[in-house]
This record gives structure tokens, C-alpha cells and sequence, in this order.
């Protein structure tokens, strides 16, 4: 085997595999009993699987990276639902045009975001988490699928004004794992705080490299 093989392997096999039976009681959970062993399947029958792992945590700020193809959903989906995660996602008001899609993301999960009402949404959300006996919420920094020079600051301040965790997830196409990486606590330092994010996402690949935000591309070159 060449050695790089073996660096592949390496790299793969230091997360562990992440399935519904590993989650904590503290976790928040749907409680379904039909869709998840559904979405398990067509997760599997997609190539993916999950690795790493959810803190035993009530709340917490989920960060989706990096976001390049509307593909991540579709991976993302059967991923939650399988996991039996109750998670509430931030996605763009957009997606809620049609009737039919807009029941489908809702029953997912999905809340949709009006984008122009920052201020609003991010005292709402730091309400929310702090009044909420438990809740995940799901958000990519990104805030788009193009390339962008930096990311939202949203997240952090909700995360630090509730004062929960941020947990990385990382969506690699090369090894096709969705990937629950080391938790960020808030300390303050925005600046110190997201560069602990940024560099767990070293070696990650996304569905179009081209399109990853400089503070990923520039941690990977």
C-alpha cells in the first residue's frame, strides 16, 4: 500500500462511527419511531455514515461546513432524521415558496429565516436556546453555497448569549462522512474562539472545493 493510502486511512479511521445508540439522555430526540430506521437505511444506501460525537449537552449551536451544493441537505436530512435528533435548522425563507416543500422542511425540522431581520432573528435565538429546557439549533456561517471572503458572526453570539456550546459538523465527500467534531465553548474572543472551529475542518472536502469560504481554504492549503 503507498503511503498515501495509508495517510487516508489514518485520517479516516481516528473518528469513531457515530450511530442513534450512542447519544446521551441530555440529548434532544424527535421520538419517532417509522422515519428513523427509514432515513437510516437511505443514509446507508447513499455510501455515507456519521463519525464522531454529540456532546451529552440539552443545547447547543450546530454549525453546518462547509456549504458549497444544495447536495448537503440532501444528505443532511435522512442524516438528522436517523439519528432521531430534534434539531431546529435555520434555512432561507426562500425554500418555503412551495406548499408541498415548505410541510416536508417544517416536519424536518427546518425553520425558515428571513435574512434581512439579522437583528431580530439573533435576539430571538439567543431568547429561544435560553428559555428552552432543551434545543439544538443547526446554522451554516457561510450563509451561502458560493465562495464568500468570511462567514456570519450570527452564530457565535447566539451561541455566547445563550451560553452553549458550538458543536462543528463537517460534510466530507472524499471519505463521505458526515463528521460531529470537538465542541467550542465561548470564551469572548471571537477571533480565538473561531479559529478553534476553523481548524477542525483542515483535510475536509466538500461537493465543490472551488466554492469553500477563504477561512477554509486558506486552513487547507
Amino acid at each position: 500500500m503507498s503511503n498515501t493510502d495509508t495517510s487516508k486511512n489514518t485520517a479516516v479511521a481516528k473518528f469513531k462511527r457515530l450511530t442513534h445508540k450512542d447519544l446521551g439522555d441530555k440529548v434532544p430526540r424527535r421520538g419517532g419511531s417509522v422515519a428513523p430506521p427509514i432515513a437510516r437505511a437511505l443514509f446507508k444506501l447513499m455510501g455515507w455514515r456519521a463519525v464522531g460525537e454529540i456532546p451529552n449537552v440539552p443545547k447547543a449551536v450546530f454549525l453546518a461546513l462547509p456549504h458549497t451544493s444544495n447536495f448537503d441537505g440532501l444528505y443532511a436530512i435522512p442524516l438528522v432524521l436517523g439519528l432521531d435528533l430534534d434539531i431546529n435548522i435555520m434555512g432561507k425563507d426562500s425554500l418555503f415558496k412551495y406548499p408541498v416543500l415548505a410541510s416536508f422542511f417544517k416536519w424536518a425540522g427546518i425553520i425558515p429565516i428571513d435574512r434581512s431581520k439579522k437583528g431580530t432573528v439573533l435576539q430571538a435565538s439567543i431568547h429561544k436556546l435560553k428559555s428552552s429546557k432543551s434545543m439544538y439549533l443547526g446554522l451554516s456561517p457561510e450563509g451561502t453555497r458560493d465562495y464568500t471572503d468570511s462567514w456570519k458572526t450570527g452564530f457565535y453570539y447566539i451561541a455566547d448569549g445563550a451560553q452553549v456550546p458550538i458543536v462543528p459538523v463537517a460534510m466530507d465527500y472524499k471519505s463521505k462522512e458526515v463528521r460531529f467534531l470537538t465542541p467550542v465553548y465561548t470564551t469572548g474572543d471571537y477571533e480565538k474562539d473561531v479559529l478553534k472551529i476553523v481548524e477542525q475542518y483542515k483535510g475536509v472536502v466538500p461537493k465543490h472545493p472551488e466554492k469553500m469560504s477563504k477561512p477554509l481554504q486558506d486552513i487547507n492549503k
